[in-house]
């Protein structure tokens, strides 16, 4: 099989989606606007071709060079399993005529403020929302949905330049901070504990699920710079009190009309159990939460989701064996990492259950926490038993410190 794949090299995954690829049998052209020599080794060596843009994102001439460069090949499927590229990737599966999701679809995906009106029309239960283009409009909006509010872009990924407002002086600020996006969307405010609902489709059937409970919300994280958060993958996402959330998962995906890939779901689970969506991408997670799904399942779901895409099935054993517990920590101090405090002990008493240890090296800058999710090191913690996962990841948040200076 032939596929097209969208920017090969980036984000940090997508090599490893690349590289799934090639593993079961597909021959992969990609598509990117940096040079071949630059892409990681793990994505080039997987390329069987590779067709270098001047810019990525002017569509129009993406998919006339596409449509004469790829003449021959045979394309068979086109893929993107980042956020920016969705839409592109749809344009040029309608100009190849290759199956997948059209222009109209995809933007359902991406445009939130479009997302929700479909889900809203199949009686799917999302936050109130209006869109906002203006100052005038997004004023207009929070007066008639009232506070507490969420002021977002509409075609974000992530918590990117998303801000709580509680009161007028609150919403000055965020339209403020916002003045560079185009379109945001104004939305009620929604109390509660905050999970994914992740899957692996094909035509239509779920072929796996994954749910995880972000510790905490992600917003909360990302205007908060001490803290070391953590997403939880939960090895019994068939539980009670994940039925809502699931159910809403499935219902969403029947509504947008999702066949075949990666999905990517937030949802609210209210003090009171009833789950109410977040929003959704057609693309898989970003900030190593595959990772985290494939150790608590012991598989491979950047091959996995190959195998879904080009053959219809995953062939893998995905039974969840264990909870697995992903933690972002960020340095203490600024400037360049000093030492590591507190990891030797963690380790003496739970190092069997800790499969994953990437920090930046001593020495080395410490990163930006406004702008890189993964902050200045990730590690992952699997247990079978949930408490004893928690008790582990939340030593890693205490009591293990990155000191920079």
């Amino acid at each position: 099989m032939n596929v097209l794949m969208i920017s090969p090299g980036f984000p940090a995954e997508m090599p490893l989606f690349t590289r799934g690829l090639a593993e079961v049998g597909a021959r992969v052209y990609g598509i990117g606007d940096g040079p071949l020599a630059g892409l990681p080794e793990r994505a080039r060596t997987s390329l069987s071709g590779y067709l270098r843009v001047e810019n990525l994102w002017d569509e129009d001439a993406v998919v006339r060079e596409v449509r004469e460069w790829v003449r021959g090949h045979g394309i068979e499927r086109v893929e993107c399993l980042w956020e920016p590229g969705v839409v592109l990737a749809a344009r040029l599966r309608e100009a190849l005529d290759v199956p997948g999701m059209r222009v109209e679809q995809a933007t359902a995906f991406r445009d939130k403020e479009v997302m929700k009106q479909v889900l809203d029309r199949a009686g799917v239960r999302t936050p109130k929302h209006r869109r906002g283009r203006t100052v005038e409009e997004c004023r207009a909006a929070a007066e008639e949905l009232g506070y507490p509010l969420i002021v977002k872009p509409i075609a974000g990924a992530g918590s990117a330049d998303t801000y709580p407002v509680r009161n007028d002086s609150d919403l000055e600020e965020a339209l403020e901070l916002t003045r560079h996006v185009p379109e945001v969307s104004v939305e009620e405010f929604i109390e509660g504990e905050e999970y994914t609902y992740d899957t692996v489709c094909s035509r239509g059937e779920i072929l796996f699920h994954n749910v995880a409970w972000y510790r905490p919300k992600p917003l909360v994280a990302r205007l908060n710079p001490w803290i070391s958060s953590q997403a939880i993958c939960l090895r019994d996402a068939e539980a009670p009190e994940m039925k809502a959330g699931r159910a809403l998962g499935e219902s969403v995906l029947q509504a947008l009309g999702f066949e075949t890939g990666f999905t990517h779901m937030e949802w609210f689970r209210t003090p009171s159990g009833e789950a109410v969506f977040g929003e959704i991408g057609a693309r898989a997670p970003g900030a190593r939460l595959v990772h985290a799904m494939n150790y608590s399942c012991d598989l491979d779901l950047f091959a996995g989701w190959a195998e879904a895409v080009c053959f219809g099935s995953l062939s893998q054993d995905t039974t969840k064996r264990y909870n697995t517990g992903l933690i972002f920590k960020r340095a203490i101090g600024e400037g360049t990492i000093q030492r590591y405090e507190g990891l030797d002990a963690i380790l003496a008493q739970h190092g069997e259950h800790v499969c994953n240890i990437e920090l930046v090296p001593i020495g080395h800058p410490r990163r930006d926490w406004r702008k890189v999710v993964v902050g200045d090191g990730w590690l992952v913690v699997r247990h079978p038993n949930l408490e004893t996962t928690l008790e582990i990841a939340n030593k890693l948040v205490a009591d293990f410190r990155i000191v920079a200076g």
